[in-house]
């Protein structure tokens, strides 16, 4: 009884893995890795963006560099905090002045939004975890690259991908022999490298 409870307790979790999107073959026998979507438009902007906020044709003009924090906001001089995630730079731009507006804090200004640096995080088996500078052409291969390599105990075939709170598993080695396999990364995504068994 007990050795039924726990063999199914085994499957459970190998049946709850599958369900990630790992790489495998397809019904026509070639390897893939599976498609992740897509968080939304490159123009938008995430948690972890850095910005720089220009407040000019004030008395005390000035510039703020800021991060975008898991709520999504950023907070500035007088005003606090405004909802930044979602929306691009000139979406934002235009939130600010408005909420300087109505908070009657000043009757004209002129708002600059700019995005400094956009990070994918890489942690787990390679070389030098930690954040790297996302790139429009940045792919799983590449950041594991940027990160230093793999290191001896890397499992190089379950490379866990997460975007918007979802797990997809991908094969690296794959993606290195075959670019087509290579899913580009968006802004804010972590690539976590497991420890293999061996």
């Amino acid at each position: 009884m007990l050795l039924r409870r726990a063999a199914t307790v085994v499957l459970l979790g190998l049946l709850a893995g599958c369900a990630t999107g790992g790489a495998g073959p397809t019904a026509d026998g070639t390897e893939r890795n599976p498609v992740i979507p897509s968080a939304g438009s490159a123009s938008d902007l995430r948690p972890g963006d850095s910005l720089t906020v220009a407040i000019l044709g004030v008395p005390d003009p000035s510039t703020n560099a800021v991060q975008v924090d898991d709520q999504g906001l950023i907070n500035l001089p007088y005003i606090g905090t405004v909802k930044a995630a979602g929306l691009t730079t000139g979406k934002l731009t235009q939130e600010i002045r408005n909420t300087y507006y109505d908070k009657k804090i000043y009757t004209s200004v002129e708002v600059s939004v700019s995005v400094t640096e956009r990070y994918v995080y890489v942690g787990g088996e390679v070389v030098k975890p930690g954040r790297i500078v996302w790139t429009p052409d940045l792919t799983a291969s590449k950041a594991v690259q940027a990160a230093g390599g793999f290191t001896l105990y890397a499992k190089e075939t379950r490379v866990g991908v997460v975007r918007n709170q979802v797990l997809y598993t991908i094969d690296v080695k794959l993606a290195q022999r075959s670019p087509a396999q290579d899913p580009r990364l968006d802004p804010g995504d972590s690539l976590e490298v497991p420890r293999s068994a061996f």
